[in-house]
């Protein structure tokens, strides 16, 4: 089986509205945020304004200027977050069952007391417990159910089990979104996962692919966590949001201070403290976020066995449907299990170590996909 297998439906859910929304729709997003701003904002600008024209003077311009930066920073969340698109997002989520999965739908308590939504679909009961376990973490728009034609492959290309992560505001989960509230939810699905008996937890891989990359990489590098998985996968993501925004306004925000962006997401400070062996998929073609951040971010990790797999005509939202996507992740898990086993890098903590075990190295692969 490969990653065009026609039994795998490219549906314009799966494809068009996962990671980031293509450059097209910033011009539309930015008058839905022009009209909210005006709606929820035009009374207080419009005071401070004509109190300026009245009376000018330093004051009245300041607090006129913290009123617009005020306004715009609340809204940032506007144009990073798509959770209700496709406009179903919100109210109906498929079922895996529809692709005769064997699967568990989960609701999940985050620390701060969220409920969010997951779906654990799972290998059969002789493979379930010894299989590796993928902690799945999807981009800014629609919801888990648009990702089950991806976790097939998972599932049955690579024989593991799946656990999608549906964030805060997103799908059936309560709350909002927030870059703190996705920390949460990652934190909380992964202490689900090694709380269960019935799968190797020794053998839990965490994925992120475009924004759900920069949530893969926190949980990653935090201190509670990054030494509890196996390996750590991200695909098209970025740096970090200021980064990013700079990226699409052409340079037009290189001089805003750091402290006005509300979501940092610094995934390039982040990763440098992430251990665990790390491969980073990327797509070349992808023309939303550059190519060129997946190499820094694989140059400066400080994971023990990092891998770049470089794909010519994988596309921001299409990489995954790439020939060889598959076959390098599996590759991947099997040289890492290959280096723990040989006590070349160490195990995660809570899996014994092998006697008479090396002192962990540091392993660096760059390898090149072309397409066919």
């Amino acid at each position: 089986m490969s990653e065009s297998d026609p039994a795998m439906p490219r549906t314009k859910h799966s494809i068009e509205h996962t990671g980031f929304k293509t450059i097209e729709t910033i011009g539309k997003l930015v008058l839905h945020v022009v009209l909210r701003f005006w709606r929820a904002c035009s009374a207080a600008m419009l005071t401070l304004l004509l109190l300026y024209w009245l009376y000018g003077g330093v004051v009245s311009f300041l607090l006129l200027t913290a009123a617009v930066f005020g306004a715009l920073y609340h809204y940032q969340d506007t144009l990073l977050y798509f959770p209700d698109q496709p406009v179903t997002s919100r109210v109906y989520v498929q079922n895996p069952a529809v692709l005769g999965f064997p699967f568990e739908n989960l609701y999940l308590k985050t620390q701060d007391g969220v409920r969010i939504n997951a779906i654990f679909i799972k290998q059969s009961p002789q493979f379930q417990s010894s299989v590796p376990t993928v902690l799945f973490f999807h981009g800014n728009a629609g919801n888990v159910g648009h990702r089950l034609t991806n976790a097939r492959s998972w599932y049955s290309y690579c024989g593991c089990n799946v656990l999608l992560v549906e964030y805060r505001g997103y799908g059936k989960s309560d709350g909002s979104p927030s870059e703190q509230g996705f920390e949460l939810d990652s934190e909380a699905a992964l202490t689900y996962l090694l709380s269960r008996t019935d799968i190797d937890t020794n053998k839990i891989v965490i994925f992120g692919r475009s924004l759900g990359g920069a949530v893969a990489i926190a949980l990653a590098s935090n201190e509670l966590y990054r030494d509890k998985a196996f390996a750590l996968i991200v695909e098209n993501t970025f740096t970090s949001i200021p980064s990013m925004a700079n990226q699409l306004v052409m340079n037009g925000l290189s001089k805003l201070p750091y402290f006005c962006f509300r979501n940092k997401y610094d995934s390039l400070k982040k990763i440098r403290k992430a251990r665990i062996p790390t491969l980073f998929l990327s797509g070349l073609a992808d023309q939303l976020i550059p190519p060129r951040m997946m190499t820094s971010l694989y140059k400066v990790s400080g994971s023990c066995l990092k891998k770049l797999e470089c794909f010519d005509h994988g596309t921001h939202n299409e990489t995954w449907q790439c020939y060889g996507y598959f076959d390098a992740i599996t590759r991947f898990l099997c040289e890492v299990h290959q280096a723990r086993e040989a006590g070349v890098i160490g195990p995660p903590v809570g899996e014994s170590p092998s006697v008479g075990g090396t002192t962990p190295a540091v392993l660096n692969v760059h390898s090149h996909t072309e397409d066919i």
